[in-house]
């Protein structure tokens, strides 16, 4: 008698999920979402990758890229640095000044295997354009 109920329930409770997806009462919940929604979330996704999150994914010390970086650059002096993420590929940055020379080196060297990923003169105009890319991308 027991299992007669239960099959009896079952089968009730089927039919009335069913037809309520037949009639078209069903309803999703789901939202489709907007544009506004997906750059916050990628606003949301950069600010969650920090510093500290950064530099743990980092298998290179930083004063090793430091070294590497300088013994690209003669005589250089290391103006600025950081730890970033730049087209996929986890770097430090570093900005080398060589007296006597307008602009910098710009060295990045990969944070992972310690190898040079690139090297770029930067004019001072061009310091100036990345800064304000840099400080608007921050906003």
């Amino acid at each position: 008698m027991f299992r007669v109920l239960a099959l009896a329930v079952a089968v009730a409770a089927t039919t009335s999920v069913a037809g309520a997806q037949a009639t078209g009462t069903y309803k999703s919940t789901v939202k489709p979402a907007s544009k506004t929604s997906t750059a916050k979330r990628r606003s949301v996704m950069k600010k969650a990758e920090s510093q500290a999150a950064l530099q743990r994914e980092a298998k290179i010390p930083e004063a090793t890229a430091r070294a590497t970086a300088l013994a690209e650059v003669p005589n250089g002096t290391v103006k600025s640095s950081e730890l970033e993420r730049e087209k996929g590929k986890l770097i430090y940055s570093y900005d080398i000044k060589v007296a006597g020379k307008t602009g910098v080196e710009e060295i990045a060297v990969n944070a992972i295997d310690g190898t040079i990923v690139s090297r770029e003169h930067e004019t001072p105009k061009m310091e100036k354009k990345e800064a304000a890319k840099e400080a608007k991308k921050a906003k």
